[in-house]
């Protein structure tokens, strides 16, 4: 029997934003291919979140929206916890290994969901929330890329031959906002004054500057 078409439509943004080729570029399940475990463990700054932690939050929130599609009860999350989970704690390959494997299991299980709701609820609110089916669906799969973003950027900083421009950009970010202690060894004599300034400074052991926003 065909899907309906917003069932294909959902079908089709969660897999592109998971794993199924796509226009826009690395997927979440993408930004984790052929990454080891001690890159996955590797930190901007202290109390920022690596790549590891990243994988296991995406795969608790692909259970929290099964769990709220199917009325499943809490705590059903293979993991004590919620949201985030502080990793690693095994620092092995086979640790990591074993994460990713969560990833992919909630995925399959967010998405045999998805196949099997029925399209007369695509549209209905989940109990008291605003949110509709449609709406919590499409939104893990932002949710997805969001963080494939996020672990992008991560590779890039993790590597001593990271790209210095890009660097720059994302240097002074909420989400990165301890690189620029861990980064940035030296920033002195500013050339001119304002709302931001542009300062020399030593990344990674190279010279460049960078946009210094004022505080």
């Amino acid at each position: 029997m065909p899907r309906p078409a917003d069932l294909r439509q959902l079908l089709a943004i969660v897999d592109q934003a998971y794993d199924r080729r796509s226009w826009h570029g690395t997927n979440l399940r993408g930004s984790i291919r052929s990454v080891s475990a001690k890159r996955a463990a590797w930190r901007p700054a202290p109390r920022r979140h690596n790549i590891w932690e990243l994988a296991v939050h995406a795969a608790y929130w692909k259970y929290a929206v099964r769990r709220r599609l199917t009325g499943e009860a809490r705590r059903s999350f293979p993991l004590k916890g919620s949201n985030w989970f502080t990793r690693p704690i095994d620092t092995s390959e086979g640790a990591w290994e074993a994460d990713v494997a969560l990833l992919d299991e909630t995925h399959r299980s967010l998405r045999e969901t998805v196949v099997n709701l029925p399209a007369s609820r695509l549209h209905r609110r989940l109990g008291e929330s605003q949110e509709t089916c449609f709406s919590v669906i499409s939104g893990v799969a932002a949710h997805d890329l969001y963080h494939a973003g996020q672990i992008q950027l991560l590779k890039v900083l993790s590597s001593e031959k990271g790209d210095l421009r890009m660097i720059s950009e994302i240097a002074s970010t909420r989400l990165l906002h301890g690189v620029w202690h861990r980064k940035l060894r030296q920033v002195e004599r500013p050339e001119r004054s304002g709302k931001d300034r542009i300062a020399p400074a030593i990344v990674g052991g190279r010279k460049t500057h960078l946009r210094v926003a004022e505080r």
